[in-house]
């Protein structure tokens, strides 16, 4: 994956049809999805469960472009090797996840993955401050992890514009994942974030059968970020 600024949509299959998980992937990255966002819960450190190796490896056949797994689970450094070999292209843990995320980013990069690290909404921008140069990504949430659908948490962004000064010209991507549609992508991208997480803005009002729908929310997200981003 070569680096590069430019505003990327990963759509969250959490918000796709759980019978269809293979055409529902076909079918957003045949409508321009850039990245397919895999949200990994385990029951005890967010209050949902999702999707265990097996089910990541079954999704891996389906996903041409980049496959983003998103670990809210704790602990986590026992799991990495087995999201590794599922097929994860992008794995990231929280630095809430255990008490030593520096070790956890190294046996990320050891499997021969992409490393990100992700932020709750309560944790301070500064906790990954020694932690960038391990970082291929950095994720703010912008909602608390655990469910879809939730309000945009309008208080990260300021996290994320903190974040951008602190990465400098590194090469790391931030991510934003948390309420992002139309509406709050130009403000997430303004900030410096350039991959948006989105799962019931892009899935809403389509299907399978209506893959269309899901181009056009695709779409709206990404005109609307880039229309700030370029005037910023």
């Amino acid at each position: 994956m070569t680096f590069d600024r430019s505003i990327k949509i990963a759509p969250s299959i959490l918000s796709a049809d759980f019978a269809d998980f293979g055409r529902e992937i076909r079918a957003i990255e045949d409508q321009g999805a850039d990245w397919v966002h895999v949200d990994v819960m385990d029951g005890h450190f967010v209050p949902n469960l999702t999707f265990g190796p097996p089910a990541v490896k079954a999704f891996r056949p389906h996903v041409k472009t980049f496959m983003d797994v998103h670990l809210m689970i704790a602990p986590v450094d026992p799991y990495i090797e087995a999201y590794a070999e599922a097929g994860a292209d992008m794995i990231t843990a929280h630095v809430e996840a255990g008490p030593h995320p520096h070790r956890t980013l190294q046996a990320i990069r050891a499997t021969g993955k992409k490393a990100g690290i992700a932020l709750n909404p309560g944790t301070p921008v500064e906790a990954v401050e020694y932690l960038l140069d391990l970082a291929d990504m950095v994720l703010v949430m912008t909602v608390n992890p655990g469910f879809g659908g939730q309000k945009f948490i309008h208080s990260q962004v300021d996290k994320i514009a903190r974040l951008r000064g602190m990465i400098g010209d590194r090469p790391i991507h931030i991510q934003v994942d948390g309420g992002v549609d139309p509406r709050t992508a130009p403000i997430v991208a303004k900030a410096g974030a350039d991959v948006l997480v989105a799962g019931s803005a892009v899935f809403k009002g389509g299907s399978v059968g209506q893959p269309g729908v899901y181009g056009s929310n695709i779409r709206a997200i990404r005109e609307a970020a880039q229309g700030l981003a370029l005037s910023a």
